[in-house]
């Protein structure tokens, strides 16, 4: 393993539009008075990643303009409507030459998933091979750890609302899975009800 080789930048897919949420995009939702992107990508930066590179695709002009993300490296998916797929071909591409050897892939409407998770995730890394996932009492979640041996495949079937899944399902034999029950709450901010629950 090379010195880059250990190096696990984060990946925040931040892109989605709030379809079900009337069109409100959630890296603009409102969590402790400031956007939703950037607590979650403050998450990763806390977690360990010195790297962090964050997707946007609905009103990015309007989240460049409101959310403070020092250091992050933004990256625009002109397909995000396509769905969550999209924005991870579109993350991953952001990281090639950048000497990573895997991606802490995490979403931004799951706020109940903080620093604590995201750390064991890291903890996981060994090598570009690595395949690892938080689980939640033993049920796989978010976030993910995507080694770049697995890049160019994980792209490959990355459709639609799928992001990693299919690569996953898979390759199921080859993940490491992480109990992170104790420490996060894997919810989705995806209804007006949840926003409600959820979002202070």
């Amino acid at each position: 393993m090379t010195e880059n080789d250990g190096l696990v930048a984060g990946l925040l897919l931040a892109a989605g539009g709030g379809r079900r949420l009337g069109g409100r995009p959630k890296a603009l939702l409102e969590h402790r008075g400031r956007p939703l992107v950037e607590y979650a990508a403050g998450v990763l930066r806390d977690a360990g990643c010195t790297r962090v590179h964050v997707v946007l695709g609905a009103a990015a002009d309007a989240v460049r303009e409101r959310a403070d993300l020092p250091g992050c490296v933004l990256v625009d998916n002109p397909e995000w409507e396509e769905g969550m797929g999209s924005s991870l071909r579109a993350g991953l591409e952001s990281l090639r030459g950048t000497g990573a050897g895997a991606a802490l892939v995490s979403l931004v409407d799951q706020p109940g998933i903080g620093p604590e998770a995201a750390a064991r995730l890291l903890a996981a890394h060994r090598s570009p091979a690595t395949l690892a996932a938080a689980s939640y009492e033993g049920k796989r979640g978010h976030p993910a750890l995507l080694g770049a041996d697995h890049w160019a495949g994980i792209a490959a079937t990355a459709t639609g609302d799928q992001g990693a899944r299919a690569y996953l399902k898979a390759h199921a034999d080859a993940i490491t899975l992480v109990e992170c029950a104790d420490v996060a709450q894997p919810y989705d901010i995806d209804t007006a009800a949840d926003l409600a629950r959820y979002l202070q």
